[in-house]
């Protein structure tokens, strides 16, 4: 295990969570919604100033006010974590603008998915912050059964350890397995949980803000109304750029959230597509792949991820291990 540990922040019941929209402006009444359920689940919600910016656009604000929301709630001693209402497009426009120092010398817990992949990923290179790809405000909390909160509690909160499994989806398409064997059952495979939406990170790639993994991963890839094609052409996009070097396991969103459960035959053939892509390059990744995990674009009871966090992947479980 490496020994240059991220910073973990976290949350508890009673902790102020500042409420911001880094892209697509949200409904101000499922913002509304989602509050009132945040505060239930014993937090205490902080709608920051822009946060229900319309404009121009589609834009929930300039960048430089979306910027503006999320420094003041990092500097802000009594926010402890920071969660976005919803995603859309956006966020990559406000990279420039962050300043890393001030998000540095306060970390927060900082969540989200969608289109924030570009900010966890930023987070993550430049900060060395562990961030959670999980449910948003108007689009998760405003719903009563929008939020898994098992999931939640054990990645924002650490209570009790984080893991899933297949009662989260989980579904295993390749066990790992020693090469040269067929024996999968007790093959462990450990690193950090990193990645998020598949389109933002092959979009990121070429740009100073990719994903710079640089130590054992276990990449986490999901997607929506994405075609068994596209996959296939983005995760090839992913090897050429070299992003699978360290890779040691993939897994992989809930392939209903790209295609209707209406058509088996479709959904068959993302799962086809993906493991075909990711089984060309054996020297470069060999490791398990899974598919099915309720995270991100989902439809109910979202499942959180703490991205940067260590973990170990044992057959059809995925946990989080101590790193001190």
């Amino acid at each position: 295990m490496p020994d240059s540990l991220p910073v973990r922040p976290r949350i508890k019941p009673g902790s102020r969570i500042a409420i911001v929209s880094p892209a697509s402006a949200a409904q101000p009444e499922l913002v509304e919604q989602g509050t009132a359920h945040l505060e239930a689940f014993g937090y205490r919600a902080i709608v920051m100033p822009h946060a229900l910016d319309r404009g121009p656009l589609y834009l929930a604000g300039s960048a430089a006010d979306r910027a503006k929301d999320i420094h003041d709630a990092f500097a802000d001693p009594s926010i402890d974590g920071i969660l976005c209402t919803r995603g859309g497009w956006g966020s990559a426009e406000l990279l420039p603008l962050l300043d890393r120092d001030l998000i540095r010398a306060n970390p927060k817990a900082f969540a989200g998915y969608s289109d924030h992949t570009s900010l966890h990923v930023y987070l993550w290179n430049l900060c060395r912050l562990t961030t959670f790809y999980a449910p948003m405000v108007a689009a998760d909390w405003s719903r009563p059964d929008g939020v898994d909160g098992r999931t939640w509690r054990a990645a924002l909160e650490a209570e009790p350890i984080w893991s899933v499994g297949p009662a989260d989806g989980i579904r295993i398409l390749r066990p790992a397995a020693k090469l040269g064997t067929s024996v999968a059952s007790s093959i462990q495979v450990e690193g950090r949980i990193l990645g998020g939406c598949l389109s933002l990170l092959t979009e990121s790639l070429g740009t100073p803000y990719a994903l710079n993994i640089t130590e054992p991963a276990i990449l986490f890839l999901e997607d929506v109304n994405t075609k068994p094609y596209q996959w296939h052409r983005m995760i090839h996009h992913l090897h050429m750029a070299g992003q699978l070097r360290h890779v040691r396991g993939v897994v992989l969103g809930d392939p209903a959230s790209n295609i209707q459960s209406s058509q088996p035959s479709e959904l068959a053939l993302l799962m086809d597509a993906c493991l075909h892509a990711l089984s060309q390059y054996p020297e470069e990744f060999s490791g398990p792949i899974a598919i099915g995990l309720h995270c991100g674009h989902v439809d109910r009871q979202n499942r959180s991820i703490p991205l940067g966090a260590w973990v170990r992947w044992s057959y059809d479980t995925i946990s989080e291990i101590s790193e001190g």
